[in-house]
């Protein structure tokens, strides 16, 4: 059998609604890896908030943050890391134009250092945890580089224009996703920024063809993955937009979609 690269995502795809890892999943990707085969993480989360699923599945691939914007491997110092950062300039006029009447509050993330508009209270703490910094206030003031991820939460009423600005106004700089949950976050990257780029370089570093990834994924952000790997597999829990570039859909993930896909695809039984 050809040695695999499987990438997964992390929320709504390995993870279940209580952000645990099933044991069947485990098992299943466990066995992928003592069958011969890369296991690796694509996920829009920080580096902060995926090295405990990490260690737990006891990785030793490079690891795709931020839907591609950094891409590094935590055991190997020797590893050349991709930063794909939003331009400074933009992201200050971005802030600027949403700043006081669009949004409830914007989320600006350099790696792991973390910038608040607004006081972070309970709804954004999680932003903030095992952050290695933290700065609350005017973002026009205290954002001096370049950074790695922005989110807007938008008003209700704001969602839409806020989106309609980004694609019309710096559509050459930035892309724009947004979330399902929680519902009106808008996620800003740069343009040349995407989870497909980043398992394109984890690859080459592996010596694996792109004929012989197989990525999971579930939401907005995994459309480049899906549609650039050899085998992409929708979540029965993702949006339909991804099931219609996907190669195949597995069952959702609060029902072991992964281990039932590499159960089968691979021949064995976790």
């Amino acid at each position: 059998m050809s040695r695999y690269l499987i990438a997964v995502d992390l929320d709504g795809t390995l993870l279940r609604d209580d952000k645990t890892i099933s044991e069947r999943n485990l098992r299943a990707l466990q066995a992928a890896r003592e069958a011969g085969h890369e296991v690796m993480i694509a996920t829009g989360r920080p580096k902060r908030h995926s090295l405990m699923y990490y260690e737990q599945l006891g990785l030793t691939t490079p690891l795709v943050n931020f839907n591609g914007a950094l891409v590094h491997h935590p055991k190997d110092a020797n590893y050349a890391v991709t930063h794909r950062p939003i331009p400074l300039k933009t992201a200050h006029d971005i802030i600027e134009e949403v700043a006081d009447t669009k949004a409830h509050n914007i989320v600006v993330e350099v790696t792991d250092h973390v910038y608040f508009q607004k006081d972070p209270q309970e709804f954004y703490s999680p932003y903030a945890e095992r952050a290695l910094s933290v700065t609350s206030g005017n973002l026009l003031t205290h954002l001096q580089d370049e950074p790695t991820s922005l989110l807007i939460h938008a008003t209700k009423d704001h969602v839409a224009h806020v989106r309609s600005q980004l694609d019309d106004i710096h559509a050459e700089a930035v892309l724009n996703r947004q979330w399902r949950m929680p519902e009106h976050m808008i996620e800003v990257m740069s343009k040349n920024t995407s989870k497909a780029l980043g398992l394109k370089e984890v690859s080459k570093h592996l010596n694996i063809d792109r004929k012989h990834i197989i990525a999971f994924g579930d939401e907005e952000n995994d459309l480049e993955m899906l549609d650039y790997v050899g085998t992409g597999v929708a979540m029965g829990n993702a949006i339909d937009q991804l099931k219609n570039v996907a190669n195949e859909v597995t069952a959702s993930n609060m029902d072991d979609g992964i281990a039932l896909f590499l159960e089968e695809k691979l021949g064995f039984k976790a």
